[in-house]
């Protein structure tokens, strides 16, 4: 992708991708860096804003909301990366949990490292190691294939 850069020449300031988990269930398990992360930002993109807005409503975040899911496109990913080179904060929230595992992401954040963008992930929660660590199964190795498909068959 080749973007134009808004900043001038000496001033490396750029907008930064924050990766933001988000609970799975309680939102009390929501982490207190999260919560002033997506205060502070510009923007916040989620899978799913009618889902997300339940947890900024809970915290009073009033950031502009916008959805960005697997279905959409380079053009949106590009947008998103100008408003990053534009030295603008982004936060990419899942509709429960982690993002990017088996959430959309990926793209974005593949853009945005490709063009020098830093991509910052905090701690949260996770439904995977969650459901590992009180299932009584040995811990000290596993592997994470995703969900089951949502076909029956």
């Amino acid at each position: 992708m080749k973007v134009q850069r808004s900043f001038q020449k000496g001033d490396d300031h750029r907008g930064d991708l924050y990766l933001v988990p988000t609970p799975i269930g309680n939102l009390e398990d929501m982490t207190f860096r999260g919560v002033r992360i997506l205060s502070e930002v510009s923007l916040i993109l989620s899978e799913d804003t009618r889902h997300t807005i339940h947890l900024l409503n809970h915290y009073e975040i009033n950031n502009r909301l916008e959805s960005f899911h697997d279905h959409s496109s380079k053009a949106e990913a590009d947008h998103y990366i100008r408003h990053l080179l534009d030295g603008k904060d982004i936060a990419l929230v899942s509709d429960a949990g982690m993002p990017l595992i088996n959430d959309p992401g990926y793209p974005l954040v593949v853009e945005a490292l490709e063009v020098g963008i830093h991509v910052i992930s905090l701690p949260g929660a996770n439904a995977a190691l969650t459901a590992l660590i009180s299932s009584g199964l040995p811990i000290h190795q596993f592997a994470y294939y995703g969900f089951f498909p949502k076909n029956k068959q």
